[in-house]
């Protein structure tokens, strides 16, 4: 089938290379019954992957059903994916077939199968090397014909390295992988649907489309779209809403964009979540410039406060810790008078502290302490601050980083920085 043809009956707007080849691998496999697991971020429109591989095969006519295994209790899961008999726990007061029942001869769509529990992972794993179930609560063994195509937004692999996914399930259901590219892996796309969402809303609504200036478009482009396309359509319908023009501005669109995504950290090394070579000049030259500030910032105050000892005349009086007494109560006051020493605020043994003129010639001679400005001695720095400041959770400081909690795993590898 021509490919134009599937991305008019699914509404599927784009024409980059990654988004082609899924649409083209999605294709070739929907004529099987081969499993096949769908990676790709929140957002980026996984499930239309799923029907068109449906609505392509031998099954087309049969039920299709997609299921959030992230959206169901654990306790109820194997009853909602299996069924369960009457009395086999609390509340389950008559019989109650399964999706692998009910959907029998069709496809079933498992969306964040990496939220499944590992017990129900066990009894997937024997639907599709069988095609075998048992009810909860029943010792009878059912057999179902159902074709099974899972989608995470997760890192699977890293999951059964951690215990948290079964390795012979993951490699069951990863008999054909697609890859849906991200929104910001599309930039040649972000214009095409942000005019598709802002047309539909007008036709809606009897209204006329908004329009985006040149350097709107580019900041469209060039934003994080964390969300992916569901963030996109969603910033489409506020701006077609609530902006009082119809012309959009660059000053215009920023207010409708979240100030926290329009940088990232950099991922220094390849793989997914790597940002372009474009993308990590910029960011490189906003830390260089943050650092050097810094450093011009720090050397400033030092030479501030040098200054304000070898010229008494800026300030009347410098507090000074007494390191021999161990008290911040010790405070010493200078004088008009570099070599004179105010004691009438000492107790005890206190003794006064003496600069004298070889002293302060030291001093004067202050040399200027270089930083290090390398990247990745901040990054780490910055990585260790977020994950301290959190407590050790690395989702919270992926969030607080602005990157996701993948990239911020395979960094504490790459700097070695153990669990905090």
């Amino acid at each position: 089938m021509d490919q134009q043809l599937i991305k008019n009956r699914f509404n599927i707007i784009g024409n980059s290379i990654g988004l082609n080849h899924a649409l083209n691998v999605a294709t070739q496999v929907a004529n099987t019954d081969l499993s096949v697991l769908i990676n790709g971020e929140s957002g980026v429109g996984k499930e239309v992957f799923s029907q068109i591989i449906h609505a392509l095969s031998a099954r087309k006519h049969n039920p299709f059903i997609a299921v959030n295994c992230g959206a169901i209790p654990e306790g109820t899961i194997d009853s909602e994916l299996f069924g369960h008999e009457k009395g086999s726990f609390t509340g389950a007061v008559d019989s109650r077939k399964g999706y692998f029942e009910t959907v029998n001869g069709g496809t079933i769509f498992l969306d964040e199968i990496g939220e499944m529990p590992l017990g129900t992972q066990a009894r997937l794993l024997r639907v599709l090397e069988t095609g075998e179930y048992i009810r909860v609560g029943s010792s009878k063994v059912q057999k179902t014909d159902v074709r099974v195509i899972a989608a995470t937004n997760k890192d699977l692999l890293e999951f059964t390295q951690k215990g948290r996914f079964r390795e012979d399930l993951y490699y069951r259901l990863n008999t054909v992988p697609i890859r849906v590219p991200s929104l910001r892996d599309r930039k040649e796309d972000i214009l095409l649907l942000f005019r598709k969402f802002a047309t539909d809303f007008a036709e809606r609504y009897k209204t006329s489309s908004v329009q985006l200036t040149e350097e709107a478009k580019e900041i469209l482009i060039n934003y994080s779209w964390p969300g992916n396309v569901r963030e996109l359509k969603n910033i489409a319908d506020q701006i077609s809403v609530l902006s009082t023009e119809k012309t959009i501005s660059a000053e215009s669109l920023r207010d409708f964009l979240p100030e926290n995504n329009y940088s990232r950290l950099p991922a220094l090394s390849g793989g997914p979540g790597a940002v372009s070579q474009a993308e990590f000049a910029n960011e490189r030259e906003i830390l260089y410039k943050l650092f050097f500030d810094m450093k011009k910032d720090v050397n400033d105050l030092k030479k501030m406060v040098f200054d304000m000892i070898q010229n008494p005349m800026m300030a009347q009086s410098i507090p000074v810790f007494n390191s021999e007494i161990g008290s911040q109560n010790s405070i010493k006051t200078f004088n008009s008078t570099p070599s004179s020493i105010n004691t009438n605020n000492y107790t005890g043994n206190q003794q006064p502290l003496i600069i004298n003129n070889k002293q302060q010639e030291q001093i004067q001679h202050h040399e200027d302490v270089e930083e290090s400005l390398s990247i990745i001695d901040k990054e780490k720095e910055l990585i260790i601050k977020a994950l301290k400041k959190h407590r050790g959770k690395r989702r919270d400081a992926s969030v607080d980083l602005g990157i996701s909690e993948r990239t911020l795993y395979r960094k504490l590898k790459e700097y070695d920085i153990e669990h905090l």
